[in-house]
């Protein structure tokens, strides 16, 4: 439930953290006795506790088809013939093939197997073209930011579009336009890989780059320097620079969300990226993320999941979080002008939705 010297500093976060601890509780025990579908749920709160209790929030068949595409993810590091082909084997529960990919994976296939066909075409569409990009950049180096883009696109942006298409799917929502569907995606995983800077770049037995060249050869000749006292300037300089980059999909995600109609779907899709902006305003000029993990504290990730209900409560935290960016950047920092521009166009854009004093 978090640390006492935690909720010693912040006893407000008790009942959030309370309340998350209970509905986790809840949500193991919403598993399907089903192998299959418990095979898919248990692997989801395995990789995420917090995503798995939102995605416990849908309804039973959007629920199983997002479990089913999220198991998907894992083709990330398989070889490139057959991440190209993946897509093919969720059809078949025979073919000894996806046993490079997962044990388990008959599971999988399984419960895919039983979604209705709008969901399977979704998934299938989705899937095929991650493999493909996915193999493109087994073979590829992230050199521009164009470079970095595709490659988020591929790993995150082809998600946001998938679930867009399942939310159409069901029946709830109106098919978002692709741009903003993609934006949904990037925002999310370019902050993760901010966050992730060094876990990724101290990876066994190799280094996982995915900072592009473009951005951090302006500060260092190799991307490792960066997480050497010696260069911490210049490290956080950087890091600002890709911050900087990451708030350009902030405005296509607030009128994602704004059109969303079904509350449950409103929340799987909101809780997410407040936290992305979240993590974002701590990374922000912060040298610790080349010195371990920066994350929001877990009473604070209790209260964005306890509060994130309507649209008005995404903009007042979008509001919140640039304002604590905002008051972080240094005048010096050659990004200084840049990161401004952004921040202020997402607060123009909280003030003129005209809930922030609710």
């Amino acid at each position: 439930m978090g640390s006492l010297g935690a909720l010693v500093k912040h006893p407000d976060d008790f009942y959030p953290l309370l309340k998350l601890k209970m509905a986790s509780r809840h949500a193991e025990r919403q598993i399907p006795s089903e192998p299959h579908w418990a095979f898919c749920f248990s692997m989801l709160h395995k990789v995420s506790r917090s995503f798995a209790l939102v995605i416990q929030q849908l309804d039973t068949e959007l629920k199983n088809a997002v479990s089913n595409e999220d198991d998907t993810s894992v083709a990330t590091d398989i070889k490139v013939p057959i991440l190209k082909e993946f897509y093919r084997h969720i059809y078949d529960r025979g073919t000894k093939n996806y046993k490079v990919l997962m044990d388990e994976f008959h599971h999988v296939s399984t419960a895919f197997l039983e979604l209705e066909k709008g969901y399977q075409e979704a998934i299938e569409d989705i899937t095929k073209r991650m493999g493909a990009g996915m193999a493109k950049f087994i073979c590829k180096e992230v050199e521009t930011v164009g470079d970095y883009d595709e490659y988020c696109h591929y790993v995150a942006g082809l998600v946001g579009l998938g679930l867009s298409k399942l939310f159409h799917a069901c029946g709830t929502e109106d098919l978002a336009p692709d741009t903003l569907s993609n934006s949904m995606g990037l925002f999310l995983q370019k902050t993760n890989i901010i966050r992730d800077y060094l876990e990724d770049i101290n990876e066994i037995p190799k280094s996982r780059m995915f900072w592009p060249r473009q951005i951090w050869g302006k500060y260092v000749n190799k991307l490792e320097d960066l997480k050497y006292e010696e260069n911490s300037v210049k490290a956080v300089q950087c890091l600002n620079d890709m911050v900087t980059n990451a708030l350009i999909h902030v405005d296509d995600c607030l009128k994602y969300m704004s059109a969303l109609r079904d509350p449950a779907i409103f929340r799987f899709c909101a809780i997410p990226q407040v936290m992305a902006i979240g993590t974002l305003a701590l990374c922000y000029n912060n040298i610790e993320v080349f010195r371990g993990v920066v994350k929001m504290r877990r009473g604070l990730t209790a209260k964005v999941i306890d509060r994130t209900n309507t649209m008005a409560d995404v903009y007042g935290a979008f509001y919140d979080f640039s304002c604590m960016l905002k008051a972080k950047v240094d005048k010096n920092d050659p990004c200084a002008q840049k990161t401004s521009s952004r921040l202020d166009s997402i607060l123009k854009t909280c003030r003129d939705s005209g809930v922030l004093n609710e």
